[in-house]
């Protein structure tokens, strides 16, 4: 422990050494690392025509909300729909099917500009008038929702079949074992992976600048484009730090968690 401990003191020390005795390490600490140009990028100025960089990233933070939660009931009953069996179902089957491969396909930065150019242009009175962020969450969601649905399904199918032969067993219907037995043994085997997901819906949220919302990348690219100095991305990076690196520690100790649990009942 403690020779690993030192070997990690000596590389960080040794990489902050070479940054520093770099020959252009003080024109990057100056253009990336100034404190004045940091601080003046977190707190804003609108007068001067750059925006907060802190307060910009509470749109980060509403749009990963909203779009989490949306995501995990589109994608769940994306996922019910795909392992349905029934006759009556496959024109459904076959529209979920067709939508993760294409959603899954297109890269999210395309179709962030296709909803948020493309809708508006619509001319629609519900549709046409809502605003960038709207837009950008709806992206967001259509194309998570066909990751996180492969997620829900993989999750489904690790429950073994006996599980629901004793469920049918009992009475229940096939919905209600679904529901009742099936789902809640399936969701606690995806946590960790649905949590690595919205890692990155977190971050992906700084896609919507490109559609004019005023996030904290679009925020920092304000202030950068104004004093000619990128100290306001590094801001903007620390903000997503501080917001991703707690629920990534959080995944890995789910993840331990769930290994020693299986590990424990492998050895009874």
């Amino acid at each position: 422990m403690a020779l690993s401990t030192t070997s990690t003191i000596v590389v960080i020390a040794a990489l902050v050494l070479l940054f520093l005795l770099a020959p252009g390490s003080a024109n990057v600490r100056h253009t990336f690392f100034n404190p004045t140009d940091m601080w003046r990028s977190f707190v804003g100025n609108p007068k001067q025509g750059y925006y907060s960089v802190g307060t910009a990233i509470w749109l980060n933070i509403r749009m990963f909300v909203a779009a989490e939660v949306l995501i995990l009931i589109l994608a769940l009953v994306i996922a019910v729909v795909r392992m349905s069996t029934g006759p009556v179902m496959l024109p459904l089957r076959i529209v979920a099917t067709i939508y993760i491969d294409v959603a899954r396909g297109v890269p999210l930065i395309l179709l962030v500009y296709m909803l948020g150019y493309g809708l508006p242009a619509l001319d629609l009175k519900a549709i046409s008038t809502q605003s960038a962020a709207v837009y950008g969450v709806t992206a967001l969601v259509l194309s998570y929702s066909a990751y996180v649905s492969e997620v829900y399904r993989a999750g489904i199918n690790s429950v073994h079949r006996s599980q629901v032969a004793a469920a049918r067993s009992l009475g229940l219907s096939e919905w209600n074992a679904l529901r009742y037995v099936i789902l809640p043994q399936a969701i606690r085997n995806i946590i960790p992976p649905l949590l690595n997901d919205f890692i990155s819906l977190q971050k992906d949220t700084a896609l919507v600048s490109v559609l004019g919302s005023i996030e904290a990348n679009r925020a920092a690219e304000i202030y950068s484009s104004s004093v000619f100095n990128y100290s306001s991305f590094v801001v903007a990076a620390i903000l997503f730090l501080i917001l991703t690196i707690p629920l990534a520690r959080f995944t890995d100790r789910l993840i331990a968690r769930d290994r020693a649990r299986r590990l424990a009942g492998a050895s009874q």
